[in-house]
């Protein structure tokens, strides 16, 4: 996985209603940027509470992939 700064992740999910379940994050940013959109396609299916859950599960993924 490309590394995604949290910063942009939360840019792009700006205005996003939580709870968010990880097909709704991924249809907020289909067209905003295909490295978050990766990133969150690897996203375990789950309901996330709010944009750090979204950060943590990113940084999960991107440490279990190194």
């Amino acid at each position: 996985m490309a590394k995604v700064s949290p910063a942009e992740v939360e840019r792009l999910l700006k205005g996003v209603d939580y709870p968010a379940s990880k097909k709704d994050l991924i249809n907020h940013v289909k067209q905003e940027s295909k490295e978050v959109l990766d990133a969150l396609q690897q996203l375990p299916d789950e309901t996330f509470q709010r944009p750090t859950d979204v950060n943590k599960a990113i940084g999960e993924i991107s440490r279990e992939s190194r």
